[in-house]
């Protein structure tokens, strides 16, 4: 499959999928459990992001590397209520010394 038809059926499946999102009935869209689960899920599917991008590796192993020095860097960075560029400066930084250090 060449590439040009991958990108092409993506396409495709992201158009169909806002279009059958935007033909949803409105009153579906304002059950308390759907406005709950619409405000929590951008959330839980960005922390499994993270836990996947940190934590794994090719072969599903559990790794711990510099990439979560850098996550417990920015970490705390946020406990300590850090404005967002600081905390993903100390992540970067964290996880270059690390890096560096480790080889």
């Amino acid at each position: 499959m060449s590439t040009w038809i991958a990108i092409g059926i993506t396409a495709f499946g992201c158009y169909a999928m806002k279009l059958l999102g935007l033909s949803v009935p409105a009153g579906f869209l304002e059950r308390p459990v759907v406005r709950r689960l619409a405000a929590l899920l951008p959330i839980a599917l960005l922390a499994a992001l993270t836990a996947i991008q940190t934590f794994g590796a090719a072969d599903r192993a559990l790794v711990l590397d510099a990439r979560s020095a850098g996550l417990a860097a920015a970490a705390v960075a946020l406990l300590l209520r850090a404005p967002f560029l600081v905390v993903v400066g100390a992540a970067v930084l964290v996880t270059a010394v690390v890096r560096a250090l480790t080889g």
